[in-house]
């Protein structure tokens, strides 16, 4: 990254790529890196020698001295998570808390938003959308219905009190609407929010004021998502998605800067295909090779635990990802879960409604539908976990990777062969 740069870390596919080791490299490069979207939803597991540091809402440069972290305007935030998670880090990072900021703009997630989230997911039956729980949708719909209540408005006590007391009647309401034996304590709420309120307001800061003003002084700033572009509320498998924007596109709105001042686009994918949850996965493996990638891969979610189901590698979704993105580079995580495969498959395109689909399609029963036109390639039996530099990589897997840019049309500047930072092959060029 050259001087007075911002570059947005995208994932590219239903999330779960890597996004937050790729961060984590990145950011011996880097003086900021700003979070701008999602909630304690997301899960960013890194190694750093051994030991491992699984991060839900902190920046995953806290673990490199004297970054700046941030959480923008576009996280819902959970406060009481959040310290948790930094006192975590503090055991080991003991300045962690003088270098993290919140924005006053960010709403809060309370944990009236997960009783409600539970709910909800109960109430849809059959229909479930594969909620994680945390409250993340409930949120978002208070902030979109101006119910919210954020971060600066805990500034004056007395009107803060009256807003959680408020937001109490109101969801024990809703509570009720859908069954739910469960209920607000409004005392209770008011006694936890305040007890953190003055921790939380020394690290209230203007998130766009703050990248804006280093940016000008030259300095280089990373704003990084949550999930993938496939769970984009508005360009993802809806209804399977989160609630909110996580493409490039939010990441400007989500930290309060201008699209103009964004320099790359980093999108983060697997060199295979993984989604949790609900929701159709064209290129799924059968078992037992499902399993088999699951198990090698670990792809059990750093936050829930859940496993994740694991396919192919789509060109279709990652074409799609960067055209929504406009993504001006890859990452290509996982490379050496592949080692030992006989043969690679690539999804080209997809059949579907009697046609063939080069694009994605945003019509969810036409998705459901599909059946993906698959390329084979020559698999490796060499360890890539071994590989430092691009010469390392087995011939196989440099046609393997030459493909997946022919396809996708956006170049690879970075390969992962493993969890350990120097496993972060830099390929740009």
């Amino acid at each position: 990254m050259s001087n007075g740069s911002c570059v947005v870390i995208v994932g590219s596919q239903w999330g779960d790529e890597g996004k937050g080791k790729i961060v984590d490299v990145l950011a011996e490069e880097i003086d900021i890196v700003a979070r701008y979207q999602g909630g304690a939803n997301a899960g960013h597991t890194v190694h750093v020698g051994d030991d491992e540091f699984i991060l839900h809402q902190i920046p995953s440069g806290i673990l490199h001295p004297d970054r700046t972290c941030l959480l923008g305007n576009g996280v819902v935030f959970d406060p009481f998570q959040f310290f948790e998670e930094l006192d975590e880090i503090r055991a080991k990072v003991p300045d962690a808390e003088q270098r993290v900021g919140v924005s006053g703009r960010a709403h809060l997630l309370l944990y009236y938003h997960k009783l409600l989230d539970r709910a909800a997911e109960a109430s849809r039956g059959a229909g479930k959308i594969g909620t994680t729980g945390r409250g993340i949708g409930p949120a978002y719909e208070d902030k979109v219905a101006r119910q919210g209540i954020r971060v600066a408005d805990l500034r004056d006590a007395e009107r803060a009190e009256q807003l959680l007391r408020r937001a109490a009647e109101r969801i024990n309401r809703k509570l009720e609407s859908l069954d739910s034996a469960e209920k607000v304590d409004a005392d209770l709420l008011v006694r936890d929010v305040m007890g953190v309120r003055e921790r939380l307001l020394k690290l209230t800061v203007d998130t766009g004021r703050v990248i804006q003003d280093a940016l000008n002084a030259g300095k280089r700033v990373l704003l990084e998502g949550a999930q993938g572009a496939l769970l984009d509320v508005d360009h993802g498998t809806y209804p399977y998605v989160t609630s909110s924007n996580t493409t490039a596109g939010g990441a400007g709105l989500g930290v309060g800067i201008g699209p103009t001042m964004i320099d790359d686009v980093v999108g983060v994918v697997k060199a295979y295909t993984t989604r949790v949850g609900e929701g159709p996965l064209p290129t799924e493996f059968p078992s037992p090779l499902q399993e088999e990638i699951r198990e090698k891969g670990g792809e059990f979610g750093a936050t829930t635990g859940r496993p994740r189901r694991c396919g192919w590698f789509d060109a279709v979704v990652v074409r799609y990802a960067a055209l929504v993105n406009g993504l001006t580079g890859l990452a290509v995580t996982k490379l050496d879960v592949l080692d030992g495969l006989e043969e690679l498959k690539i999804a080209t395109r997809y059949q579907a409604g009697g046609g063939t689909l080069d694009d994605f399609p945003g019509d969810l029963a036409l998705l459901e539908d599909a059946k993906p036109e698959y390329e084979s390639l020559p698999g490796w039996s060499e360890k890539t976990s071994e590989a430092r530099r691009w010469e390392d990589l087995p011939e196989a897997a440099h046609r393997y990777l030459r493909r997946l840019e022919e396809l996708t049309g956006v170049p690879i500047w970075y390969v992962s062969v493993g969890t350990r930072r120097d496993q972060i092959i830099h390929v740009k060029r």
